[in-house]
């Protein structure tokens, strides 16, 4: 069966259907939620209560972009909120301190340095710079979807991701053999 006539029935609300896309893309969005909770049971239930949100808002999805990627969105949505109901404090920089930001500035790591080592490195950074990190380099969002998703201002997310990358290479810094890059 397609990919679209199982949305379709899901639309329909067709239980068979549902547990297809279920089990199709549930191990996925459980890795996307684990990312951001670092815990098993808090992303296992962020990736079920994201599938819950997903199939009874079925109806808003209009296939512009593809339906994994939707419901990624959905399932990041649900660990934010799931971590903000823990009363993380996203710390919202003072847009009058910050002045501009490079977004082009430069962004490369060495060959030697894999991406377990950054994602670890990514864990270790202060939260408030951790969450808009991950989003940019890891998930693939730009600033406007990130300062969405984190409920800041557009100039707040390039900065959070600007100083976030800067203290990234930094941790990064001993894996260049000691010679900096």
């Amino acid at each position: 069966m397609q990919l679209s006539e199982i949305l379709e029935r899901c639309k329909h609300n067709d239980r068979r259907a549902q547990l297809q896309l279920y089990r199709k893309y549930s191990e996925g969005m459980y890795y996307v939620a684990f990312r951001f909770l670092k815990n098993s049971y808090e992303a296992e239930d962020a990736m079920q209560e994201g599938f819950v949100k997903a199939f009874a808002k079925m109806h808003q999805f209009t296939g512009e972009v593809t339906f994994g990627a939707w419901l990624k969105r959905i399932v990041i949505n649900q660990s934010i909120d799931m971590l903000k109901a823990k009363k993380l404090e996203l710390v919202a920089i003072n847009e009058q301190v910050m002045g501009t930001v490079d977004e082009f500035d430069d962004w490369s790591v060495g060959d030697s340095i894999s991406i377990a080592q950054i994602k670890e490195a990514i864990d270790e950074l202060p939260e408030r710079y951790r969450y808009a990190v991950m989003l940019f380099l890891i998930e693939g969002y730009d600033h406007q979807e990130i300062s969405e998703i984190l409920d800041i201002t557009e100039v707040a997310s390039r900065t959070l991701v600007h100083r976030g990358k800067k203290k990234l290479q930094e941790k990064l810094k001993h894996y260049y053999n000691g010679t900096g890059y």
